[in-house]
């Protein structure tokens, strides 16, 4: 059995801002909080199991702007530990433009991406 992978993965937006870090298959924000999941195919899902994007090899997220096929929803893995991404990340690589049929995820719909106690999905706490 294989161990699971322990680095961090800074994941950019077109800019070159680090702005998630991944820890197959977990997403975090800047701060170390989940925000997010991967599957195998390299689909990016929110906390609450909605579709958010693909990873590239950027790697980035991104998504097509107008998405003629809604995905099912995702049950989430369980919550994972918080972690603490590093003080610095590396230089983001060289990244192409984005055509006007999609959208860098972290860049222009962060929304997509929250923690687990906050967004428009979020449940309602008793």
């Amino acid at each position: 059995m294989s161990n699971p992978p322990t680095t961090l993965i800074p994941i950019y937006t077109t800019r070159g801002d680090a702005e998630a870090f991944l820890l197959y298959p977990y997403l975090y924000n800047r701060t170390g909080d989940w925000i997010g999941f991967v599957t195998p195919k390299k689909e990016v899902y929110s906390v609450m199991g909605y579709y958010a994007g693909m990873l590239t090899n950027d790697p980035r997220i991104i998504r097509k702007r107008a998405t003629s096929t809604l995905k099912p929803r995702l049950k989430p893995p369980p919550p994972p530990q918080k972690v603490y991404p590093p003080a610095t990340v590396p230089l983001p690589p060289m990244m192409g433009d984005l055509s006007v049929s999609l959208v860098d995820v972290l860049l222009d719909e962060p929304e997509r991406l929250h923690t687990i106690d906050s967004g428009e999905q979020r449940q309602d706490m008793d």
